[in-house]
């Protein structure tokens, strides 16, 4: 994106969005504030149990998806997201840099320091999970357990904030993370030079050894942080658990959710996930095997990911009914995705242009938030920072960072 208007506009859009977050604040409601209730959990719970009776039970909860999005409130409480801090402490980091903005890198640290007071209880090392009870495919994750596709996110925003103002204070929780990441999951071989991470440590309820992106999330922290900290334990896990994700890739480029035979669907921001981490690990070490992986993937990721408009869709092969158009959590993934890959691949860079034309058309309410999706009648408006304000204002600022040369 090199046309100058529409840097402006970007620059507009990130500014009126910054406004609104003083406004609104830090709590917000979520995409699982529906099923986090007691009610919601135990409608979820038995629709894993038993299918016909549990369609039923989710069926009230399914029309306020689609139709009164609005009513989460009726369900549960706005709540403080530890995915959604990091990700605000990297945008405001990137904006410091990009426009040399003290307020910016004071906001980062703020969110910096939110995330140091709500680290998982009852851990030697620092972790962070989802402030709710998330019920899953086989059984329920209690709020305040960690899980490996928060983790990441976090260790990147104490990292990126420390390569600007080298506190120490922050490469410790660093350390502390990454030796909480290498030593309190569990790792199951899935051949002779591969295994796959569990979802959270000990216990997995979420069956989320089979996950990809878990492992692929693993295998990019463990990467970072040996590199970090001159750690070989962490290459040797990192490299196995980055094995698993090659080995699961299909041979049209694609990855399944989940390897179990249970979650056999592709969707969007998934891909992007799995795509990402494997991108990052390329950068740091110039694996000849992230390369093919990514080029597999990212042919497969523009051709089937893509509506004909060549605007995100929510899934290539969808696990059920959709009830919504498009997603912001894509839009925002899709273009993290395109800046890490930018210049590589001439249909991502279209799919970037196509993607932020939108966002600047439709996406932005007069408040400055997003919406969050666009439903079959209508959008939902109700504006969630984990889902996705907070990695859209991040994908954002790092665009803008790139547009004005900062990398």
């Amino acid at each position: 994106m090199r046309d100058t208007t529409k840097i402006r506009q970007l620059r507009r859009m990130i500014e009126r969005f910054i406004q609104w977050l003083e406004h609104y604040g830090e709590y917000s409601y979520d995409f699982q504030t529906f099923y986090a209730s007691p009610i919601g959990q135990k409608a979820k719970g038995l629709y894993y149990r038993n299918r016909a009776l549990g369609t039923l039970a989710v069926a009230p909860i399914i029309l306020c998806e689609a139709f009164i999005p609005e009513a989460r409130r009726l369900f549960w409480k706005p709540q403080r997201f530890p995915i959604a801090d990091a990700h605000y402490a990297m945008g405001f980091a990137v904006l410091s840099q990009a426009l040399g903005d003290t307020k910016c890198y004071d906001r980062a640290v703020h969110f910096l320091e939110v995330l140091e007071s709500t680290r998982c209880a009852g851990y030697t090392h620092s972790a962070w999970g989802y402030p709710f009870d998330w019920v899953g495919i086989r059984g329920t994750i209690k709020e305040g357990t960690p899980l490996i596709t928060t983790e990441p996110y976090v260790y990147e925003a104490f990292s990126h904030v420390f390569e600007i103002d080298k506190d120490k204070k922050w490469r410790k929780t660093m350390e502390s993370l990454a030796r909480h990441v290498s030593e309190d999951y569990i790792d199951t071989d899935t051949s002779e030079r591969a295994s796959r991470v569990s979802y959270t440590p000990s216990s997995d309820p979420t069956g989320g050894g089979g996950i990809v992106n878990a492992s692929a999330y693993r295998a990019f922290m463990l990467t970072k942080a040996a590199l970090d900290f001159s750690e070989d334990r962490y290459r040797r896990q990192a490299e196995r658990n980055l094995n698993f994700v090659l080995e699961s890739q299909h041979s049209d480029g694609s990855w399944y959710y989940a390897m179990d035979g249970d979650r056999s669907f592709i969707d969007h921001f998934h891909t992007c996930f799995v795509l990402k981490a494997i991108a990052k690990i390329e950068r740091l070490t110039g694996n000849p095997q992230c390369s093919a992986a990514i080029e597999r993937g990212v042919g497969y990721y523009v051709e089937h990911l893509f509506d004909a408009d060549g605007l995100p869709k929510p899934f290539a092969k969808a696990p059920r009914l959709t009830i919504y158009r498009r997603e912001l959590y894509d839009y925002a993934e899709c273009i993290n995705l395109a800046i890490l890959l930018r210049g590589r691949f001439p249909e991502l860079d279209r799919r970037l242009d196509t993607v932020v034309d939108d966002l600047l058309a439709r996406w932005q309410q007069p408040d400055g938030s997003f919406k969050s999706r666009h439903l079959l009648l209508g959008w939902d408006k109700v504006p969630m920072h984990r889902w996705a304000q907070a990695q859209l204002f991040r994908s954002l600022c790092l665009l803008l960072m790139q547009c004005e040369g900062y990398s």
